[in-house]
């Protein structure tokens, strides 16, 4: 893999994914690097590789979800984005995330989970549910029956699977994570000022 390529793993279901994907087309375009969209599902990250993350939410030390809560909203209001609390937290993101793969279809990933971020963080709306993505197809101008048909088939499904076993085999522990050139690996929000110098470098 040419040492231009930047790979970004994501969920959308993850404030701080929601910040990286913020910037990450500007990283790239800035340092000439070719973007490669991996949407994957976390869960079955953490499921595998970093179940510590269900220990440390139930078990949560007050202190640091303190400091956790004005980190990310500090983050936010320098990105100017607008980061909630949904209702539903942590959401079950699979059928947004199988959706991902169609929007690329129609070259539309980017626009396609930027309006997922949003309906999520942004407008705190479930994005579990049928009509919630229904709505961002329609705003895209896509074929929502398409869409449907697509993300309840076996292929899209073994297309999220593969994409999220990848990650667990290449060393990723979780959302988002970067890759540099095929295997400099990076891990969250606040890495990309070392992604874009490694970019740089390379």
């Amino acid at each position: 893999m040419a040492a231009k390529t930047l790979e970004f793993f994501y969920d959308c279901s993850s404030p701080w994914t929601y910040l990286a994907f913020h910037k990450i087309e500007e990283v790239a375009a800035d340092t000439g690097a070719t973007l490669v969209w991996k949407p994957v599902l976390v869960g079955g990250v953490f499921n595998a590789v970093n179940d510590d993350v269900y220990q440390q939410r139930a078990n949560a030390n007050g202190r640091k979800l303190a400091h956790y809560l004005k980190d990310l909203g500090d983050w936010a209001t320098l990105y100017g984005l607008e980061i909630g609390a949904p209702k539903v937290f942590p959401v079950n993101s699979v059928k947004a995330m199988r959706g991902a793969f169609v929007a690329a279809e129609h070259d539309r990933i980017s626009e396609y989970s930027r309006a997922v971020f949003e309906a999520y963080w942004g407008r705190l709306l479930d994005i579990s549910q049928d009509d919630v993505l229904g709505d961002i197809v329609k705003n895209l101008g896509l074929d929502a029956t398409e869409f449907f048909e697509k993300i309840t088939s076996d292929t899209y499904k073994a297309k999220l699977r593969a994409n999220t076993d990848e990650l667990i085999k290449r060393g990723g522990f979780g959302s988002p994570t970067m890759f540099v050139g095929g295997d400099d690996m990076y891990f969250g929000n606040d890495r990309l000022v070392l992604l874009r110098v490694a970019l740089e470098r390379s």
